[in-house]
């Protein structure tokens, strides 16, 4: 008896990195990941990128998760390496706005050493139809010796547009299909900014987007698709 008090005891004050955590239904494990595969507008693949989860841990009563994203191009040569964080509050999921930069983006801004803010995109734990979401943005700051930077993105009218079956690599999932507008602006000596539109997919109790779509003035630019859970 006295031995398996202890062992309870045990378990109950152990810390929480060491028991089983969860976000929205998924369980957090250290490792655990999902991989995405990119098209360009015509459906020729492109390229990959691995998400892993690094670390879990608890703050301010969220569940903080620190994770890695790896870029590979249709050569399966990693491009780029970085890390960003989501936190789980229990009924909200929120992500470093960071985490939707395109590779592209991010390749221009290599040379210059940033700062960003972000303020979070947010998913509801619950999604229906018609629901609008809150809109996410990042602003970052850097420079290259006299050359300064400044760089924006926006991600505005965010609203859950319907709900269908898709079948991905990764499995057959019900999903709720979430339209969006992005702004991507730049400022160096002068000002350039570019206009989105997103389309992504996301299925209950999975934390990543199914699929996404990137369009610019209707036009498909790339899509991304979930190929595997690891």
């Amino acid at each position: 008896m006295k031995q398996i008090l202890t062992i309870l005891l045990v378990i109950t004050l152990a810390p929480a990195s060491l028991r089983a955590q969860s976000c929205l239904g998924t369980e957090l494990k250290v490792g655990s990941g999902y991989e995405m595969i990119s098209y360009d507008g015509k459906g020729k693949e492109s390229g990959r990128m691995v998400y892993k989860i690094l670390k879990v841990s608890q703050a301010a009563g969220n569940t903080v998760v620190d994770l890695e994203l790896q870029m590979f191009d249709k050569k399966d040569k990693e491009t780029m390496k970085s890390t960003y964080q989501m936190k789980c509050t229990g009924d909200e999921l929120k992500i470093d706005a960071s985490s939707f930069m395109a590779e592209d983006q991010r390749k221009s801004l290599e040379s210059f050493e940033m700062t960003f803010t972000s303020n979070d995109i947010i998913f509801p734990g619950s999604l229906s139809v018609g629901q609008k979401l809150k809109d996410g943005s990042l602003h970052g700051e850097g420079s290259a010796g006299p050359m300064s930077i400044t760089t924006d993105m926006k991600i505005m009218n965010r609203i859950v547009e319907g709900k269908e079956k898709l079948s991905v690599p990764a499995g057959t999932f019900d999903v709720f299909k979430i339209t969006s507008d992005m702004n991507v602006s730049t400022k160096t000596v002068m000002k350039i900014g570019f206009d989105f539109q997103s389309v992504s997919y996301r299925a209950k109790d999975i934390l990543w987007d199914i699929k996404t779509e990137t369009y610019r003035k209707g036009k498909l630019m790339g899509t991304t698709v979930l190929s595997k859970l690891l």
